[in-house]
């Protein structure tokens, strides 16, 4: 039987103007797009969200956000726009400021600005396993490249050991693959954002992405490095194509 089609949905990314590694990362030309605005046409890409909401305290990014057609219908406070703000306050803030609006919803997807690697079908069958697992959350995740069962640590005389040391002599092959967050987007249902529940928990599903369209970006190394995975990735097709 065909899939049925999710509720409507809402995206809402987070984007303060206070980036500290890399100033104004968020607007900051990723291979000649502003970064959020190449994150915002692979939602609208997606065609499957509702709105496309930017909370943010910043006046530039709202600017922009609005330019590239999301919606900036909130400022956020200054206490959740800090170097330390958590994101799961920051969602919650903003479902309850979409309510005080009328805007309903159940499952909201909490995307980064960074989420450049990501790609429209990513949100279809991330909503969709929302839908019908009911899971808390929904979350990109990605293995590790290498057992981390055999990870190693500095000691304070310039050594080493084994953080496990009972693996020592097993093969990589041998041990439980681990996995991690590939901090891109969350789906989650409206009540586990309101009672600030955990990300990682039972409740939970991991949506795996290959490694190949993972990267952090906290350096210009990493930046640098994005881009060229996005230049290879075929992401600009995919946009167009489902535009």
């Amino acid at each position: 039987m065909p899939r049925p089609d999710p509720a409507p949905a809402v995206a809402v990314i987070p984007a303060r103007g206070g980036s500290k590694r890399i100033p104004r990362k968020n607007i900051k030309p990723f291979l000649g797009v502003p970064m959020l605005a190449r994150t915002i046409a692979i939602l609208q890409a997606a065609g499957t969200f509702d709105r496309i909401v930017v909370s943010t305290d910043d006046d530039e990014i709202a600017a922009l956000a609005l330019a590239a057609g999301a919606q900036v219908p909130f400022r956020r406070p200054p206490a959740l726009a800090t170097d330390h703000a958590a994101t799961i306050p920051v969602i919650a803030h903003a479902i309850r400021e979409m309510e005080l609006r009328g805007w309903q919803y159940q499952q909201i997807c909490c995307v980064y600005p960074a989420a450049v690697l990501s790609q429209p079908s990513d949100y279809r069958e991330a909503l969709l396993i929302s839908a019908e697992s009911k899971a808390d959350y929904v979350f990109s995740a990605t293995s590790f490249a290498y057992a981390v069962q055999r990870g190693l640590r500095r000691t304070a005389t310039g050594g080493c050991e084994m953080l496990w040391p009972e693996y020592e002599r097993s093969r990589s092959q041998d041990l439980e693959p681990a996995f991690h967050d590939a901090g891109q987007f969350y789906v989650g249902q409206r009540d586990a954002w309101l009672q600030e529940r955990s990300f990682f928990s039972k409740d939970s599903r991991m949506y795996l992405l290959p490694r190949h369209r993972v990267q952090d970006i906290d350096t210009i190394e990493d930046w640098e490095h994005a881009e060229r995975l996005f230049a290879i990735s075929g992401s600009q097709t995919f946009i167009e194509e489902s535009s």
